[in-house]
Parts: C-alpha cells; structure tokens; sequence
C-alpha cells in the first residue's frame, strides 16, 4: 500500500519512515522521542510504516513491553496525537484487516517465492502462532486510541486492489487540495561543440548485454522455472498446519 502511495509523489516531499528496533540508547528514551524527528514540516508527507503502535501491538505481544508500559502508552497516545493535531499536523490512521485465510495464503506465496522471502521475519511468523493475541491486543487498541481528533480507519484488505483504491481515494478526501498551476516547460536546445578528436570508450569499461535475444531467452526460462515450482507448492499445506 505504501508503495501505490509514493510512487508517483517527489520523494523530497513524501517520504517512508521505517524505524528499526531501539537502541539500547533509545530504550531509555521517552517513547515517542525516536519518531518526533521524523514528523513532518509543512508541505510534507510521512508515511509510517509501523508506527508508534507498535508497542499496542507486537511489542505486547511478543513480551517486549511489559504491562506497565503499555498502561503507559495507552495513557500517552491519546494526547500525543492530539498535540499533533492541534500544531497543524493532519493525522491519518489506517489499519489494514485481512482474514485468517488469506493471511496464510500470502504468506505461502511469500515462502515459495525467492523474490518475496525478504518479506517474511521472524516477527511474521509468529503472527501465525499468536493469532488471537493479536486480535484482543487490536481491539483493545482501537477502545483505547481511536479518538475524534485522530479515529481509525479500518481498510478490508483481503483484495489487495481494491483496498488500494478505497485507502488513496479516502486520503485524498481528507487533505485540503488546491489547484497549482504548473510553469510550462521548454527543453533547451543543445550547445553543440565540436569535437576535433575523439577517444573511444575502453574495452574494460565496458560490459557484456543482457538484452541479447540468447541472454533474454535464458533469462525468461528461469524465472518460468522458479514461477513454476512456487505454482506447484503454492497451495501445498500440509507443511503449516
């Protein structure tokens, strides 16, 4: 989703904030200190791919925050956001909600399929294991933090294009637009110098073409390769029970 989003908007403006996990540094931080540097200035987009609710979620869950920090930050959250709202910022907060199933379909296609394995962490996995803790850890998170000035937004995202197109199309409802008039455009002319000698380019600098029809051919046969034998275990459940 993050990526339908970007894509087409100038990186300057719009950017992906993806924190790692803490420092021993930042674990002795305020917890919203390590996103505040990361919040936006005027005219600017961030997205935040797990965001501050990470610790309502898998961090709970998987035993990195204890009870009384999430106590903590069910206290904080609410007044957090609404500082941001009232310094101009204009919160949005998405949740994603996908079934069981085709959890589990996806994360079959990720396995099978050499180019989406980096998707798959160790935190994934066990989403699968703690199924209903996630679950009670989610709704207990939208009583506690789904407030007017910044209210969830549950987007069904079982079909990934349509959950698309609902999510920009909602988005862009909520933020004010005018329209820019754009300067027009004029390619220059090139400055033409003339050249009395040339030197050719050296044979090591360059390197041989995979675009040749024999290279191309090659590699076309063994991504069908690999696309087929993810076909054939795509579905193949009795691996994960």
């Amino acid at each position: 989703m993050i990526k339908r989003i970007t894509q087409r908007l100038n990186p300057r403006v719009c950017r992906v904030v993806a924190l790692p996990k803490p420092t021993d540094r930042e674990r002795t931080q305020w917890y919203f200190q390590r996103y505040v540097p990361h919040l936006p200035a005027a005219g600017e987009i961030v997205l935040f791919d797990r965001s501050w609710y990470n610790r309502a979620g898998v961090e709970r869950v998987m035993g990195f925050a204890n009870e009384g920090q999430v106590e903590q930050f069910f206290e904080d959250v609410p007044e957090f956001e609404r500082m941001l709202v009232r310094s101009g910022i204009i919160l949005i907060k998405y949740w994603f909600s996908i079934t069981d199933e085709e959890q589990q379909m996806r994360f079959l296609m990720r396995i099978h399929d050499p180019m989406k394995q980096w998707k798959l962490s160790p935190m994934d996995l066990q989403s699968r294991v703690r199924w209903e803790d996630y679950t009670r850890a989610k709704e207990e998170m939208f009583a506690r933090t789904n407030i007017p000035e910044a209210p969830w937004y549950i987007v069904e995202g079982n079909d990934k294009k349509r959950a698309r197109l609902d999510c920009i199309h909602h988005l862009l409802d909520h933020i004010p637009y005018q329209t820019v008039t754009q300067d027009k455009i004029e390619l220059p002319d090139r400055c033409l110098i003339r050249i009395t000698s040339a030197r050719p380019c050296p044979v090591s600098c360059t390197y041989p073409s995979v675009t040749e029809p024999d290279a191309v051919m090659q590699l076309a046969g063994r991504h069908r390769s690999v696309m087929q034998r993810a076909d054939d275990g795509l579905f193949s459940t009795e691996e994960f029970p």
